[in-house]
């Protein structure tokens, strides 16, 4: 495996400024432990926690471009926590526990709401319009902005957790994703990321189709 960002994050320091920037108390830490052995399940291969601590680490340098920052990580701590790679409906399961999590916090109903809407937006199935919603997707996609070798290493990864599936069908089907990625009039939606990963996301895209 290549360098591992979990390894180096302050998961702690990540989770309460989550809940300090929605102005509540910090939730019993036993909730970021349930979210955290939610990520080291072993049917994942990429939606781990090298992912989750990706998102983070990419959070925290653009943190100043969010309109609701608190909202923002809240929706990237959650964005993946339930992950059945033969579900239907995983962001919609990970999207109501937030939203439960939230109010029961003491979180007001419309920030719940929208980290609802936040999480829904990673199903990738539009592209965002409202700009925190931009710049969490283009945190959830900037894996395909990696380098070289870490991309090589996510596109194995997703092969595993879809190991059940044959490969003829898994290749034609994992084209029709990546495809539908490069035909994209811009991959990332906000500035700070199209700048700086649109080129290689667009090389690494070109390599994984031909």
């Amino acid at each position: 495996m290549m360098n591992d960002a979990s390894a180096g994050l302050d998961w702690q320091g990540a989770w309460q400024q989550a809940w300090a920037d929605l102005s509540v108390p910090t939730p019993d830490a036993a909730l970021r432990d349930t979210l955290l052995q939610r990520y080291a399940e072993p049917q994942r291969h990429y939606h781990t926690q090298q992912h989750l601590a990706e998102c983070l680490s990419h959070f925290a340098a653009t943190r100043d471009l969010a309109q609701r920052p608190g909202e923002v990580a809240l929706a990237l701590w959650f964005h993946d926590a339930v992950y059945a790679v033969r579900g239907q409906d995983n962001e919609q399961q990970s999207a109501d526990w937030a939203r439960a999590v939230v109010l029961a916090a003491g979180v007001d109903a419309a920030a719940a709401e929208r980290i609802h809407a936040l999480i829904m937006a990673t199903c990738h199935r539009a592209t965002p319009q409202a700009p925190d919603a931009q710049l969490l997707v283009d945190i959830d996609l900037a894996i395909l902005g990696a380098d070289e070798a870490r991309f090589a290493e996510y596109e194995q990864q997703i092969r595993r957790e879809y190991r059940w599936v044959p490969g003829l069908l898994y290749r034609l089907k994992r084209r029709e994703v990546l495809a539908s990625f490069a035909s994209r009039p811009r991959i990332f939606s906000t500035d700070y990321f199209f700048s700086r990963l649109e080129a290689t996301a667009r090389a690494n895209l070109q390599r994984a189709l031909a």
